[in-house]
């Protein structure tokens, strides 16, 4: 039995080995295809601009050649008024305007089928980088099982079905979070920091020219974007993990994420705080704010309530959250069959980051009655020494 799962650890690490090479392949096609349709996207905007700019000349020669010809009509008709050098020139100049027509015309159509093949090309590009990104993405999930360690297949294999469930569930999430990062990062950020090498080498050929007024207006502008994507960034940053936790406590947090809430959903709400504040680990004071965001982006999400309240007592060896609302609730008894359809799978989440901290976690609710949600974290003197 042994070497047959030291053969099977050997498949599965070559397995892994080989996807790891290709998430670094797929990731480089992505970049490649950010690159060229960043490229297509400036060459679609230099095209779009000359198309606009050949409308506008064949506009205008279409109506100079119109009354060109209404000039050659009256000058060849009338032969006492008008001489022969003047039909010479009338004729001459409608002649040459019609050529103009002419070439104008050609170059609208080939700048109008340009235009159409870049668009579509852009299009085949964005699909090209989100089946990328899909199958990267994939490839993270089926790699967090492929490298775990084989001698818990059976500790897995024997636990409840919704926990196998949950797991996957987790490292789903994990996926899109890491996308959603990714993707705030490229859609903020770096297009911003794009936009400010292109402006900054705009301000470069300003100054050579010696256009100050429009270089000072450039750099007013790349001030003001620059100032745009620090506070991007920093959203960012506050998402992943908010700085005012290692730096002012949990409770001071919490009360900020509290007040932001109400602010955004129009929800009352309600903190209190019982007992004196310690600090916790600081591994311990995320996951409990982890867990009130959840509760309460729940609640949002699923109760359409009128009011939240959070209720935080310290005692001496034990911190305990409870957080209320009087939405529309749920029967209690059927939450563990939901995790199928994602429903309520954030309570689930949450109990298993309150069970990791050795603690346990409650619910109480009933339909059209609001939901109760009471965690008890376990503390002692060496976790507050720790």
């Amino acid at each position: 039995m042994e070497y047959r799962v030291d053969d099977i650890d050997r498949v599965i690490k070559n397995a892994v080995s080989v996807m790891e090479d290709s998430k670094y392949q797929i990731f480089e096609i992505c970049e490649s295809a950010r690159k060229e349709m960043f490229s297509l996207g400036q060459e679609l905007n230099q095209v779009l601009a000359e198309a606009g700019e050949i409308i506008d000349k064949v506009d205008r020669l279409e109506l100079d050649y119109r009354r060109a010809r209404i000039r050659l009509t009256e000058v060849s008709r009338d032969f006492v008024r008008y001489k022969e050098e003047d039909i010479k020139a009338a004729y001459e100049k409608a002649t040459q305007l019609q050529l103009d027509l002419m070439m104008y015309r050609e170059k609208e159509t080939y700048l109008k089928a340009r235009r159409d093949e870049l668009q579509k090309r852009v299009r085949n590009v964005e699909k090209s980088i989100e089946r990328a990104e899909s199958i990267a993405s994939k490839i993270n999930v089926v790699l967090e099982y492929l490298s775990g360690d084989l001698n818990q297949v059976t500790r897995i294999l024997e636990s409840a079905k919704n926990r196998q469930q949950i797991g996957l569930k987790i490292i789903l999430a994990q996926e899109e979070e890491r996308k959603r990062i990714a993707r705030e990062i490229h859609d903020g950020p770096a297009q911003s920091l794009a936009n400010i090498v292109l402006r900054t080498e705009i301000a470069e050929r300003m100054l050579m020219k010696q256009e100050f007024q429009i270089v000072q207006d450039e750099l007013i502008d790349l001030k003001s974007q620059v100032r745009s994507g620090i506070e991007e960034i920093r959203k960012i940053i506050f998402n992943l993990r908010p700085m005012a936790l290692d730096d002012l406590g949990l409770v001071p947090t919490l009360r900020k994420y509290i007040q932001d809430y109400e602010e955004k959903s129009r929800i009352r709400t309600k903190f209190d705080t019982i007992g004196k504040e310690i600090r916790l680990p600081s591994a311990m004071e995320a996951a409990i704010y982890r867990m009130v965001q959840e509760a309460f982006g729940n609640a949002f999400k699923h109760a359409n309530p009128t009011y939240v309240a959070l209720e935080m007592t310290y005692q001496v060896q034990m911190v305990k959250i409870v957080v209320k609302d009087n939405g529309a609730g749920f029967h209690t008894n059927q939450l563990e069959s939901k995790v199928k359809n994602s429903n309520h799978f954030g309570l689930i989440g949450m109990r298993e980051r309150a069970e990791l901290l050795e603690g346990r976690m409650e619910i109480e609710s009933a339909i059209n009655e609001g939901t109760k949600i009471t965690i008890h974290i376990p503390i002692n003197a060496d976790t507050r020494k720790e």
